[in-house]
């Protein structure tokens, strides 16, 4: 399992932590800052998904007037660990 830490852009949240498996299941993730109830949720339902559909999933999900979102920067930070950045 390999532990990866991205910084968000443009979104309340300061820092995103996930764990990928051999498999690229999205395991122990977890936000710094940010709307906590909402992105614990988000960390909860995304226990155990498989990271690829997770990211296609969230990509271009807004928030307010950001052009981003935190889901949308957990897309990016996922796209970027498996090489499409």
């Amino acid at each position: 399992m390999t532990n990866h830490v991205y910084t968000p852009k443009g979104v309340c949240a300061r820092q995103i932590s996930f764990d990928l498996d051999d498999e690229n299941k999205i395991h122990n993730l977890s936000f710094v800052a940010g709307c906590n109830g909402n992105l614990k949720a988000i960390g909860r339902l995304l226990e155990g998904a498989d990271a690829r559909q997770a990211a296609d999933t969230l990509k271009g999900n807004l928030c307010a007037n950001k052009g981003t979102s935190c889901a949308d920067q957990l897309s990016k930070a996922i796209y970027e660990v498996l090489g499409q950045a």
